[in-house]
């Protein structure tokens, strides 16, 4: 296998001109023949969309009648004074209720012969509390529950407008269903005393465009939320589809004949009518593939275009072979050369247009030893600069408040504190003016750490400790100056801002030839951007060097290399754990970290 792949790219010009031809032959034939269909399928497209807009209007037809049925019983019922006065009137003796009832019903039948056609029931609730239904087994809303219904509040908030919407709890297995609801409101005095609803079964409902619907050919009827609250297909009642809201409104209000989508796992057709007087939008979805499969013979296609590729193939094989076949040698030698070993240089035989190409590869090697050396110590001064610059970036805030500590200390007679304090200051400035790329000891940084915990015990008391623990064979390992403190710093300044005391642990071991220094504390935990903390947290604030933690990451992996650098684990009340590993080197190696750096 192995052999194969090596031919395979050695021969890899021969092989991309061979393929360039016989994809450029390919290319012809499928495009043409792509246009071909692509002209076929959008005179068939248009021609369907027409047929369809058709069909959208004689289902518009349809929904009509049944508002203008739904608007002629409610009038009636506005007009009707036996119910407005059995949903007013107060409840009264047995005879003058049933009286009442009597007159409701035969009101109510009068009134639900304008909606005969269609297997709709009249709800009526009033002022009073009563309400009076013609067919219960279609209401879906407990009569307790009607009040504070959404199509309740809706109708209520415009009493003027007919709304229609839908109630899709499936209680008891009973299906969704299409609710007209309107206030019952008189119109000279704006007085409302009811509520009034038409409750059809969605199934009833879909009836008025089933027929016009088929496989891969659907229909929904959309609100103004995007919800379908009607289809031929079942499992889409009640989904959201705003994307099809949108689509359907930018038709609308652009008068657009068609568009064309990808929704419910297909590439669809979309034709939308809006319809006024129900504030909806019906949508006609097509799939693509369904009508375009009886157009397109795509087997005949394809064995027609792979018989021009396998003619060409032949031709193709004959003329690049011939051609490639004097840079072959070349091209073995060079794969040979492993990655990075610009000292192995290719011979320079063979033809004259050969040996020219050899003859400027060997001198590209050179001319790239010298830039990758140029380059490496370019990036390295780089690096070390920006980390000096930012090193002597000492924040004023942390001085000017040392100072003032100082001072309140002499005052106060704490003397000896402040000695101590100030000798501390003195450590951690020069440790911070030197030089960038200088290494100490563990034992000299960790002593340093103690300085910064010491000033800040006299900045702003004792309520955060740190501990520190050195393992003995550590004690004398080479670090890069200023790779623990700005963590140290970090946590003095960011992890205890709700948690009122706290601790800060600094541990240094062995594991191997790896040197792991690991900083927990127990404060309140930061959330992390990409595995380091957000930039508007805990990675900025009054630090004493300026050197951001993400800065400590990059400058070990540029003296160490990727596997060595820092790692930084947080949970939101539980505090913080960063982990930096580095090689493990003593002063006996000192020279080569040096060079390194």
């Amino acid at each position: 296998m192995r052999k194969w792949l090596n031919r395979f790219q050695i021969n890899g010009l021969f092989i991309k001109l061979f393929l360039v031809t016989v994809i450029s032959i390919a290319a012809v034939s499928v495009l043409v023949t792509w246009s071909t269909i692509r002209l076929s399928e959008r005179l068939f497209i248009d021609t369907f969309s027409i047929i369809n807009s058709k069909v959208l209007s004689q289902i518009n037809s349809g929904f009509q009648s049944l508002n203008t049925a739904i608007v002629t019983a409610s009038n009636n019922m506005l007009q009707s004074g036996s119910v407005k006065q059995y949903l007013t009137e107060s409840d009264g003796d047995s005879l003058t209720m049933a009286k009442s009832y009597y007159n409701m019903r035969k009101q109510m039948d009068q009134i639900a012969t304008a909606i005969e056609t269609y297997e709709t029931a009249i709800i009526v609730k009033g002022i009073n509390g009563r309400t009076y239904m013609t067919n219960r087994l279609i209401w879906p809303i407990a009569e307790a529950d009607i009040d504070r219904h959404p199509v309740t509040l809706a109708a209520h908030e415009d009493p003027k407008r007919l709304l229609y919407l839908a109630d899709f709890r499936e209680a008891d297995g009973a299906e969704p269903v299409i609710i007209a609801a309107k206030a019952m409101m008189e119109r000279s005095t704006g007085f409302v005393y009811g509520t009034l609803f038409f409750a059809m079964r969605e199934s009833e409902f879909k009836q008025l465009y089933s027929s016009y619907t088929s496989e891969g050919n659907d229909m929904v009827i959309l609100d103004r939320s995007g919800t379908i609250l009607s289809s031929n297909r079942g499992e889409l009642i009640g989904r959201q589809v705003p994307e099809l809201l949108g689509i359907a409104e930018d038709m609308h209000g652009h008068g657009r004949d068609y568009a064309s989508m990808h929704l419910f796992d297909r590439n669809q057709i979309v034709l939308a009518e809006y319809l006024p007087f129900y504030d909806l939008y019906m949508v006609n979805l097509i799939d693509k593939q369904s009508i375009l499969n009886t157009l397109v013979d795509t087997r005949t296609i394809t064995l027609i275009v792979i018989g021009i590729v396998a003619g060409a193939l032949i031709i193709v094989y004959m003329i690049s072979r011939r051609l490639t076949r004097s840079l072959t040698r070349l091209v073995k030698q060079i794969s040979n050369i492993s990655k990075y070993e610009f000292g192995h240089y290719v011979s320079e035989t063979g033809s004259y247009e050969t040996r020219q190409l050899a003859r400027a590869f060997n001198f590209m090697l050179d001319e790239l030893k010298e830039y990758l050396a140029e380059l490496d110590q370019a990036q390295r001064k780089k690096r070390n600069a920006e980390l000096a610059a930012l090193q002597r970036q000492i924040n004023p805030h942390f001085l000017y408040n040392t100072l003032a500590s100082i001072k309140i200390m002499v005052k106060q007679g704490s003397r000896e504190k402040a000695s101590e304090t100030i000798n501390a200051l003195i450590a951690l400035l020069q440790n911070a003016i030197g030089d960038v790329s200088e290494t100490i000891t563990v034992e000299r940084d960790i002593e340093l750490l103690r300085h910064y915990a010491l000033i800040m015990e006299a900045r702003n008391g004792d309520r955060i400790k740190l501990h520190d623990f050195v393992a003995p064979d550590c004690r004398d390992a080479l670090v890069p100056k200023l790779m623990i403190q700005p963590f140290v710093e970090n946590a003095f300044f960011h992890a205890f801002n709700r948690k009122a005391e706290g601790s800060v642990y600094v541990t240094v071991s062995r594991k191997g030839n790896t040197l792991v220094c690991e900083i927990v504390d127990n404060g309140d935990g930061m959330e992390l951007d990409g595995g380091w903390p957000e930039s508007k947290s805990r990675s900025r604030g009054h630090l004493f060097t300026g050197i951001g933690m993400r800065n400590v990451h990059e400058r070990l992996t540029l003296l160490y290399g990727e596997p060595y650098g820092v790692q930084i684990q947080s949970r939101a009340g539980e505090g913080t754990t960063v982990r930096i590993e580095l090689p493990y080197r003593t002063a006996k190696n000192i020279p080569s970290i040096q060079k390194s750096s």
